[in-house]
């Protein structure tokens, strides 16, 4: 029995491979190793937060889409636009803080309520300012998004080639080993090319869970920017019908 633990100890594997690499092999394998751990480290926490950004997202739009096509100035739309932390929220929070400037630049502090003004008629460069306030905030939100992704993207092309660096390292200095050594023995160039080898399974464990995270990753902020393209619309799309109410109660008026 003692004889049998003693071969599995010895079992060539992984920890085999390793200890027969030259140093350069071992430190490309810790280079990886700390690049395995850095991958899932950003993969797990973009994965968390384009999760939250998502949930808030639809929890904004759904409170956006029961009031904002009444009344875009609803007190629970303003309260909720501060509190919550959703690109579609803080989109339409820099939206109304340019159409409320507007609001107020127009003189229709009077005619509001709770301290908000009411809507005024706006100009067509008006509505332009309030579409580019929008879409700057859009670039904004995506820009926060996509951090840390750029990370993975550099892990994903980089490590496959650190890890064929190290084999052809490896071999390369295997067979110097057998010519300085004067002998053709296989059992002598195993060890090295053993060695070698691993980097490249290092390289590969690294660049297959990055390229997964990767994908998933920007399909989700793909998705995220879709959303927030659409709920900018929407928005202008109430501001302008909020207008033609506006006009429709002035004719009404006869003003």
């Amino acid at each position: 029995m003692p004889h049998i633990l003693f071969a599995a100890a010895q079992t060539p594997g992984v920890y085999y491979a390793y200890q027969n690499s030259d140093s350069v092999g071992k430190a490309i394998v810790l280079l990886l190793l700390i690049g395995s751990i850095l991958t899932w480290t950003v993969m797990l926490d973009k994965a968390w937060s384009l999760y939250r950004a998502r949930r808030l997202c639809a929890r904004f739009i759904a409170l956006f889409q029961h009031y904002g096509e009444t009344n875009m100035l609803a007190r629970q739309l303003l309260r909720e636009s501060e509190t919550n932390d959703g690109p579609a929220a803080a989109i339409y929070h820099a939206g109304m803080e340019k159409l409320l400037e507007f609001y107020e630049s127009g003189g229709a502090m009077s005619g509001g309520r709770n301290g908000i003004p009411a809507p005024c008629k706006l100009s067509e460069a008006q509505y332009n300012a309030v579409e580019a306030v929008l879409e700057r905030e859009i670039s904004s939100q995506l820009k926060t998004l996509e951090t840390r992704i750029g990370v993975l993207a550099t892990l994903v092309s980089l490590s496959p080639f650190c890890g064929l660096f190290g084999t052809v390292w490896g071999v390369m200095m295997a067979f110097c080993g057998i010519a300085a050594a004067g002998k053709s023995d296989f059992t002598a160039l195993a060890p090295g090319v053993a060695g070698a080898l691993l980097t490249t399974v290092a390289g590969l464990v690294v660049a297959i869970p990055s390229l997964v995270g990767y994908n998933l990753l920007t399909g989700t902020i793909r998705n995220l920017t879709v959303t927030m393209d659409n709920f900018a619309e929407q928005f202008m799309v109430c501001v302008k019908l909020s207008q033609l109410e506006l006009e429709k109660n002035r004719r009404d008026r006869g003003m």
